[in-house]
């Protein structure tokens, strides 16, 4: 017997179970001897999203990946995939993953390699249809051992889609792309995220986290130290910069300005940063001759070095 509602288009019933996150981390702790690789790591990805996985070397990151993809198990915590244990939800193909080396023969071609490899699952997406969305029909004919190291990485995004997968881990997915190859993977990586597919990156370019992520998570010595959209974690664990014209600025007085960090003054322009750009911005327009200002948020750099160095006392775990 089938139950029914009364649900409207767009509404969700009253009775519907909520669909399992797309992974979850309760705790999460590996070490390796007396090295603590994940120290205590609670994370949770909804369903959709594109989460950058952020950090330095040693930080961390890949050992919490191959958590997630079952490689390894925790010392302690609970980790869920789908609702699932890793390696069940791998089982049913519903996580991929594209690393940064392995897993190609470079004797056949690019074509062959992606038909061997659909030949593993019972339902593959089509081999053309991959192809495409990797940007690499025109290559099908070419040897692996042939392409470049950017064509290789998109080969591993083809073979990784194949599966149809729910869930995408991507470790340095770019690396060895050209500009414009960068730009057209993460435009098909984020038409996938569009239609539902949950995608978790590991990079050292922090301009792509900045531009195509939904969030980006920063880890440091096993532990989450800052969670939120780009625009929270630079405007938090950076502050912003205001920038005004005030000619004849003088370094010792604005040195004075409540609530800066660092002043630097060239020619006739200002760059204050601070924590408090509103209250420094009132200062200027306020007590000096200060005018063209404008506020703009530290780079993505700043903050990833503040959180993520050897000297980085505090964190912000749950930025908001």
């Amino acid at each position: 017997m089938t139950a029914t509602t009364n649900a409207l288009p767009g509404q969700s019933s009253p009775n519907a179970v909520p669909a399992p996150l797309a992974v979850e981390l309760r705790g999460v702790h590996k070490s390796f001897g007396s090295v603590q690789a994940v120290d205590g790591i609670d994370l949770s990805i909804a369903s959709g999203e594109i989460v950058a996985f952020l950090g330095p070397n040693g930080a961390g990151k890949t050992s919490t990946i191959d958590v997630i993809l079952g490689l390894s198990r925790p010392n302690a915590g609970e980790v869920l995939v789908l609702g699932m244990t890793p390696h069940q939800a791998i089982a049913r193909g519903l996580v991929s993953a594209v690393l940064q080396t392995g897993g190609l023969l470079k004797d056949l071609t690019v074509e062959e390699t992606a038909r061997y490899t659909a030949s593993l699952f019972t339902q593959p997406r089509p081999v053309r249809e991959v192809l495409d969305r990797a940007g690499i029909t025109a290559i099908g004919d070419r040897k692996v051992g042939k392409c470049s190291g950017g064509e290789q990485q998109r080969l591993r995004f083809a073979m990784a889609l194949l599966s149809d997968p729910e869930l995408l881990i991507l470790d340095e997915p770019t690396t060895g792309m050209d500009v414009e190859g960068r730009r057209s993977f993460w435009s098909a990586i984020r038409q996938d995220a569009d239609r539902g597919r949950t995608v978790l990156f590991a990079t050292h370019y922090l301009e792509e986290a900045d531009d195509y992520s939904d969030r980006i998570v920063l880890i440091r010595h096993g532990k989450i130290v800052a969670d939120g959209t780009a625009a929270q974690i630079k405007a938090t664990a950076a502050g912003r910069t205001v920038r005004a014209t005030l000619p004849g600025a003088d370094r010792t007085a604005l040195s004075t300005i409540p609530g800066f960090d660092h002043v630097e003054v060239n020619g006739d322009t200002v760059l204050v940063h601070t924590g408090q750009s509103d209250a420094v911005a009132r200062y200027l327009l306020t007590t000096s001759a200060a005018h063209d200002l404008e506020i703009t948020a530290r780079a993505l750099e700043d903050a990833f070095i503040a959180l993520t160095s050897d000297d980085a006392e505090t964190g912000l775990q749950g930025v908001s």
